[in-house]
């Protein structure tokens, strides 16, 4: 394509030596056509014909299908049935010994003494519950990370929401320019027909229109990347057609940093995880220190005695108890460790909390110096940019500047509204980050929620000779 607008650049430099050689003729157009070959080259790829789908649409079905979530709820649904089987009975015994049958007589078992056991160990009190205690926090930290999860992938869908949103105002915005750019190239076109602007003025505004195409090429590969992005969270084939509909509604006021650390403290998943993991710590040092607590082991049988015993039918009753006492060093050994990893769990928690903050903190600062620029573009840049392209094709069409002046008032307007888009597109994702460190919706107050980004409005140009 580059190689086509050289040669096209070269035949109509050729065209423009010759027409210094020679009188040029009115009623000739020499760059007739140029202008439909270019723009040929704005028609972008038609949109999908399935439904757009709003922020709220695009969360429901990411929280349903996103796979790592999936995993994450299979996690969940194991650990919980370990709990069950973390302060159940161990299984019973039962044992037949047969004693007493002689070696001379191997199958005379009348001889013998035949034993029927049954046996069921019994931990010490209260050592159970404390199993089923540290299996019940094990599911709380596994239900901690499917929390995390799900708002890491509902932050990641959201931000991916507001660059596709983007990429599509942008495209809007790449075609009312393309068209600014197609009248100027037709203005300057006629005043050359008639000898009123110089050739370069058609060759300046047929640049114009294919550094457009290049902007064009690179937004349908923005486009297509946060696609594809997008229905990778949503559990989709990453080539499957998407269109999305939305507004930017940015708040007028973000909430205290005190009072997004005080909303971490009771929703931030890993800070929830974290605390179970103390929890689940002091669970086990506490079972540690029931080992000096005695378990038991209980014992019934029936016992059928040999031929002439003068009781036939016996039974026996049997209790065994450990002596945990007579076992210190390897107790001892078992509680310091628990306790030591207690304490390693504290600091993990207070580690985690300082980490909490501190992400809480930058996000902070990012949205807010993404609203600050926010403000600036919409309140002063935008209308400053406007102001000035209004004037200056109004100065062109009255002759009083060059065709210079009013394509570099068109390039400053239109890098002025792509960076506005990029601003508001920036301060939703960083809001999006804020959320993912807080782990809840921010209270948006004082923002309009019906508002949506204004488009930039198209100034016409003229293409009448006076």
């Amino acid at each position: 394509m580059k190689a086509l607008h050289a040669c096209i650049y070269l035949m109509i430099t050729f065209a423009g030596v010759l027409g210094c050689a020679s009188e040029p003729a009115t009623d000739v157009d020499p760059l007739s056509g140029i202008t439909a070959l270019v723009t040929q080259d704005h028609q972008h790829s038609p949109p999908s014909t399935s439904p757009p789908l709003s922020l709220t649409e695009l969360e429901a079905a990411a929280l349903a299908n996103n796979p790592e979530i999936r995993v994450a709820m299979r996690r969940v649904a194991t650990a919980e049935i370990r709990v069950r089987s973390a302060g159940s009975l161990s299984d019973p015994e039962f044992m037949y010994r047969g004693w007493g049958t002689p070696l001379a007589k191997p199958w005379d078992l009348n001889q013998t003494q035949h034993m029927f056991m049954f046996n069921q160990s019994l931990a010490g009190p209260g050592k159970r519950a404390l199993r089923a205690q540290v299996a019940a926090e094990g599911v709380e930290q596994v239900k901690a990370e499917l929390e995390a999860k799900k708002r890491d992938v509902t932050a990641e869908v959201r931000k991916t929401f507001y660059d596709l949103l983007r990429n599509q105002d942008e495209v809007l915005l790449h075609d009312e320019q393309a068209a600014l750019a197609r009248q100027s190239s037709e203005s300057a076109r006629i005043k050359y027909v008639v000898g009123r602007v110089p050739q370069q003025d058609v060759l300046k505004a047929q640049i114009a229109l294919t550094k457009l195409v290049e902007h064009l090429v690179m937004l349908e590969q923005d486009g297509g990347l946060a696609r594809s992005r997008l229905n990778t969270l949503l559990g989709r084939d990453p080539g499957s057609p998407l269109e999305v509909q939305g507004q930017y509604s940015p708040p007028q006021k973000l909430p205290a940093l005190l009072d997004l650390e005080k909303d971490a403290l009771a929703n931030r998943p890993e800070l929830a995880m974290s605390s179970s993991g103390v929890r689940q710590g002091e669970a086990q040092t506490k079972l540690a220190e029931k080992a000096y607590t005695p378990d038991y082991n209980l014992s019934a049988g029936y016992m059928l005695m040999p031929d002439g015993a003068r009781y036939r039918n016996t039974y026996m009753a049997e209790v065994a108890v450990t002596l945990p006492w007579l076992n210190r060093g390897r107790h001892d050994a078992e509680i310091a460790e628990a306790r030591a990893d207690l304490s390693a769990d504290k600091a993990e928690y207070d580690n985690q909390r300082a980490l909490v903050f501190e992400e809480i903190q930058e996000a902070l600062i990012r949205a807010q110096s993404a609203k600050r620029l926010v403000d600036l573009y919409s309140q002063t840049l935008r209308p400053q940019a406007q102001a000035t392209l209004k004037s200056t094709v109004a100065a062109y069409e009255a002759d009083r500047t060059d065709f210079l002046n009013l394509l570099d008032s068109q390039n400053t307007t239109l890098e002025v509204e792509l960076d506005y888009y990029r601003a508001v597109s920036e301060l939703e994702s960083r809001i999006a980050d804020l959320e993912r460190a807080v782990g809840a919706p921010l209270t948006r107050e004082g923002h309009e929620s019906n508002s949506t980004v204004p488009q930039a409005s198209l100034v016409q140009i003229t293409p009448e000779v006076r």
